[in-house]
C-alpha cells in the first residue's frame, strides 16, 4: 500500500526491496552465466512443489494451489513501498517499471505473487521468470496494461472489480450478502503529499479522473456483524481485504483466507511481525482487532487462461 500508515502497498514508509524487472528473458546475473537468482530459484521450487503435491489437477480447487504458494512464503520478510522505489530513485510516473519479487513482500504483492505462481503451476512446461512477471502485470494494472503509474490499480476494490471483469477472479461480496459501500474514493488526491508520484501534475490529474470513474463502480462488503455467518462460505485461498472507515479510502490491508480445520484464519504479509505469517486469531477476531475496520471484501482467484 503506497500511503504512509493507512493505504495499500504501504502502511508505513520503508522503501527498497530485492526486485526484478520483467521483460528480460532472465535476470542479468543469469545472462552472465551465473546461477539463477533466489527469486528464480523460488519460482522453480514452488511450482515443482505444487505439482508434486497434486494441487494442479483440474478437479482440485484452484484456491488450494494459491494458498499453498502463499504458505511457501511464510517467514519471508515484509518490505513496504517496493513499487514506489523507482520514484525515489528519480524515475518518472509516466514510465513505471514492473517490479516483482518472491523474496520480499508487502500485503498486496504477496497476494499477486501467490496467485501468479499457482497459475504457472497449473500450466504445462517449466516456469519462466518473464511469465511470472506477465501474470503479476495483468493483475496489477487496469485491463492488464502497464502504461504508467496511473494505470496501476491503487485502490484494492478496483483491483477486485477490474480482475473480476476480466475473468481473473470472482467478486463474492454481493454473493455472500454484502452491503454496498457508497463512499467516494478520494484519498489519494486528498493526500497528495503522501504520494511521491502525485508531485507530477499529469499523474495527479489522471488519478483524480480515475477516482471519479470509480464512483460508478459498485463495491459490496461483508460488515463485521455478519462475518460469523459469512465465514462458512469463505474458502481457503480466497482473497480478503479489510474495509476501513477512513474517509475516502476503501481498504487498509489485503490477505488470504486460510482454514485450519473449521477455523478460518488469515495468511498475510503484515507490517507488525515483519514476515509472512498465519494469524493465531480467527478472521472475525482479526477484523475486530483492527481499528476503523468495518468489514471485508472477498474475491476468489480463478485459473484464468
Amino acid at each position: 500500500m503506497n500511503v504512509p500508515r493507512i493505504t495499500r502497498r504501504n502502511l508505513l514508509l520503508r522503501a527498497g526491496a530485492i526486485t526484478a524487472i520483467a521483460g528480460m528473458p532472465r535476470p542479468l546475473l543469469a545472462l552472465a552465466g551465473l546461477p539463477a537468482s533466489p527469486d528464480e530459484e523460488r519460482l522453480a521450487a514452488w511450482v515443482a512443489k505444487l505439482r508434486a503435491e497434486g494441487l494442479t489437477a483440474q478437479d482440485v480447487a484452484f484456491g488450494r494451489a494459491v494458498i499453498r504458494a502463499a504458505e511457501l512464503a511464510i517467514g519471508t520478510p515484509y518490505e513496504a513501498a517496493t513499487l514506489e522505489a523507482y520514484l525515489k530513485n528519480g524515475g518518472s510516473p509516466r514510465r513505471e517499471p514492473l517490479t516483482i519479487s518472491l523474496t520480499r513482500f508487502d500485503c498486496v504483492t504477496l497476494v499477486e505473487a501467490s496467485i501468479a505462481v499457482a497459475r504457472l503451476a497449473v500450466r504445462p512446461g517449466a516456469p519462466a521468470w518473464a511469465d511470472f512477471g506477465r501474470e503479476v502485470e495483468r493483475m496489477r494494472y487496469r485491463d492488464g496494461l502497464r502504461i504508467g503509474y496511473a494505470s496501476r490499480l491503487h485502490y484494492f476494490s478496483e483491483w477486485i472489480s477490474d480482475g473480476s471483469r476480466r475473468g481473473l477472479l470472482s467478486d463474492l461480496g454481493r454473493t455472500f450478502g454484502g452491503i454496498r459501500d457508497e463512499r467516494p474514493l478520494r484519498f489519494m488526491t486528498e493526500h497528495r503529499d503522501a504520494y511521491p508520484a502525485l508531485a507530477d501534475d499529469a499523474a495527479f490529474l489522471e488519478i483524480g479522473a480515475m477516482e471519479r470513474r470509480l464512483d460508478g463502480v459498485p463495491r459490496y462488503f461483508i460488515p463485521r456483524a455478519a462475518l460469523d455467518d459469512a465465514a462458512d462460505c469463505i474458502e481457503t485461498g480466497d482473497v480478503v481485504a479489510f474495509v476501513t472507515g477512513i474517509p475516502g479510502l476503501d481498504v487498509t490491508h489485503a490477505a488470504f483466507a486460510w482454514r485450519d480445520g473449521r477455523a478460518l484464519r488469515v495468511l498475510h504479509a503484515p507490517l507488525s511481525g515483519g514476515v509472512v505469517e498465519v494469524t493465531r486469531t480467527t478472521l472475525p477476531e482479526y477484523v475486530a482487532a483492527i481499528r476503523n475496520c468495518t468489514g471485508i471484501l472477498v474475491a476468489r482467484p480463478l485459473r484464468a487462461a
